[in-house]
């Protein structure tokens, strides 16, 4: 499997709305996006590509009340950083968002995710 297939077998148990980048609109809340916004290339001293990589992946949970994002979220950080499928480092404690346009709470995670290439 994938990294990105594994993300999606832990965080779908805890929110079965988990989309990649984006969620369609009008999709029922709570639900997940996740989205890699880069992270560490990983390369010999020969140039050639390591069989692992070391992308950094932000998670993100919308709902309607501030308490049930947050609490999803830390599911969410227990989940990951007890899989067996990679290894993943939160990179600091989640981050509180409201939208006052569309009436969402969000809690914000970052992850470094040490997975096989």
């Amino acid at each position: 499997m994938s990294m990105e297939s594994d993300l999606v077998a832990l965080l779908t148990p805890i929110c079965g709305e988990t989309y990649p980048d984006v969620a369609p609109l009008g999709v029922a809340m709570p639900y997940v996006v996740w989205q890699q916004l880069g992270g560490e290339t990983m390369r010999y001293a020969d140039n050639t590509a390591m069989d692992h990589r070391r992308p950094l992946v932000q998670v993100a949970v919308w709902s309607e009340a501030r308490q049930t994002s947050l609490d999803l979220i830390r599911q969410i950080e227990d989940a990951l950083t007890a899989s067996s499928a990679f290894t993943a480092e939160p990179q600091g404690e989640p981050i509180s968002m409201y939208e006052p346009d569309t009436q969402r709470y969000g809690s914000i995670q970052r992850f470094l995710i040490w997975a096989a290439r």
